[in-house]
């Protein structure tokens, strides 16, 4: 799908300068989505409030930067200056939380892209290096970084895998899946990952936040969102043995990552961003737009219900007390998966080269999202609950999130491909500042488009640092075609 002569479908957030006007739409679309006309500053604003873990680390306000890859390290898993301007944009962005700024691979195999960042022994010293950097830099720009929470995402790609080539996928999987077995190119006796190489792996986990903990970093999330490893384990109901079927052996991976965690790196906070539920697979109609990839009753969809096409947080819940159980308090929520369903977890206008245009206003993928996580803070409180899809709010973002904070439906805004192209947003909302209208993500789709054809990640049409780089022509070109 280009995006290149795409005429959206679905007014653009920009068209509703008004509370008016964004009210009036809203009742025409029927979408539930509160917002605050008027924001409140100093210490009065939401966004001000402070929050300090059950382990002791400070959060000094309710802004959280989401992890994202660049696709830019080095092929032996270290960071570029590439990866180091994006560490730094999100160190003096005014965010005090830091979601393990992007996903870092626990072992070779597990990588998304040849260059994903890899935490080993040989690359200690690179990641103490990023650490002290984002802390520096933070300290530079607000005094001070004590209260600020950074944090390392580990990760193992699963079916998602692609460790030696931009193109070539080397999948490891749990289950044969009827649909993403068949999108992804792999026959239907393709060999799974076997129980023994599931303990190897959480080993590589372990190992892992030893490093982390070792190089500054102050919580590791063990990402369960995505449809990367961790994802998959959550709706593996056909897969045999300790780690498929019921609750209990699909929750045993993130148990015993933790308990070796707890073993080898005491004192080490923990986080999960999980995708809080899921949908069925979308493919591309012949209009265009994006239309289930498969039938009900859909089996495979953790957190949704069997028509494929809607949520059931019942074993979200009970994933959820596993977490209470082990004594978790730090919880990113997401949805679904961007290779897959994009729409409901990344909602945009305009969809990447490998998408399809969206089959609703994206508005009703950021009300679903924020519902969603409405309900998991209402049934447990004692989380400290992120949440995402913010981005395509675009202007209304401060209004809604405001109304979010302020309604106990989160404790922290997520903010993602937003701060790509407007790093400094936080900053400027909690300075009562009014947001830069020529730095406002439009939801353009440039910075998945670019990764999905073998290039670095970036915003191209808004951040001059990128949009001069040669590459931006071939992603035009791509774009148009």
């Amino acid at each position: 799908m280009s995006t290149g002569k795409y005429k959206p479908q679905y007014p653009r957030i920009a068209q509703l300068k008004t509370a008016e006007n964004l009210r009036d739409h809203l009742a025409k679309e029927g979408i539930i989505l509160n917002f605050d006309e008027e924001l409140k500053t100093g210490e009065n604003s939401p966004f001000t409030k402070a929050h300090t873990t059950r382990a002791g680390n400070k959060i000094g306000n309710a802004f959280c930067i989401l992890p994202m890859e660049g696709w830019d390290g080095t092929t032996d898993g270290k960071p570029t200056e590439l990866t180091r301007r994006r560490w730094k944009n999100f160190a003096i962005s005014g965010a005090k939380l830091l979601w393990g700024c992007e996903a870092v691979a626990v072992q070779p195999d597990g990588r998304a892209n040849p260059n994903q960042l890899m935490i080993n022994d040989k690359n200690l010293r690179d990641f103490e290096a990023l650490y002290q950097m984002v802390e520096r830099e933070h300290q530079n720009a607000f005094g001070n970084s004590e209260d600020l929470l950074t944090g390392l995402q580990l990760t193992h790609s699963g079916r998602l895998c692609k460790p030696e080539s931009k193109t070539k996928m080397a999948p490891k999987i749990l289950y044969s899946h009827p649909v993403l077995n068949k999108k992804f190119g792999l026959v239907e006796d393709y060999p799974l990952m076997t129980d023994g190489e599931i303990s190897e792996l959480i080993d590589s986990y372990v190992a892992a936040a030893v490093r982390a903990q070792k190089t500054g970093y102050k919580f590791v999330d063990i990402k369960h969102c995505h449809g990367y490893l961790g994802h998959e384990f959550l709706s593996a109901y056909e897969r045999e043995g300790r780690y498929g079927k019921s609750i209990e052996n699909r929750t045993r991976f993130i148990r015993e990552i933790v308990s070796g965690i707890r073993t080898e790196a005491p004192g080490l906070e923990i986080g999960v961003r999980m995708s809080i539920f899921d949908w069925v697979p979308f493919k591309q109609g012949e209009d265009g737009k994006g239309i289930p990839a498969a039938e009900s009753p859909y089996p495979f969809a953790f957190g949704g219900n069997e028509s494929g096409i809607g949520e059931n947080l019942n074993e979200s819940f009970e994933f959820l007390k596993e977490l209470e159980k082990l004594d978790i308090e730090l919880l990113c929520t997401t949805a679904g998966s961007p290779y897959y369903n994009p729409h409901i977890q990344r909602p945009a206008l305009f969809p990447p080269s490998d998408g399809y245009m969206p089959p609703e206003d994206p508005l009703h993928g950021v009300a679903r999202q924020i519902e969603a996580v409405a309900k998991v803070k209402k049934a447990f409180p004692n989380f400290y609950t992120v949440g995402s899809a913010y981005s395509y709010l675009q202007e209304w973002l401060p209004s809604v999130a405001q109304n979010v904070l302020e309604s106990g439906k989160a404790d922290s805004i997520g903010l993602g491909r937003m701060v790509l192209s407007y790093p400094e947003l936080p900053a400027d909302v909690l300075a009562g500042e009014p947001m830069k209208r020529g730095k406002i993500c439009r939801t353009f789709s440039d910075c998945t488009t670019a990764p999905r054809n073998g290039m670095i990640s970036g915003c191209f049409p808004l951040d001059p640092f990128y949009k001069k780089m040669e590459i931006h022509e071939t992603l035009k070109t791509i774009k148009a075609s």
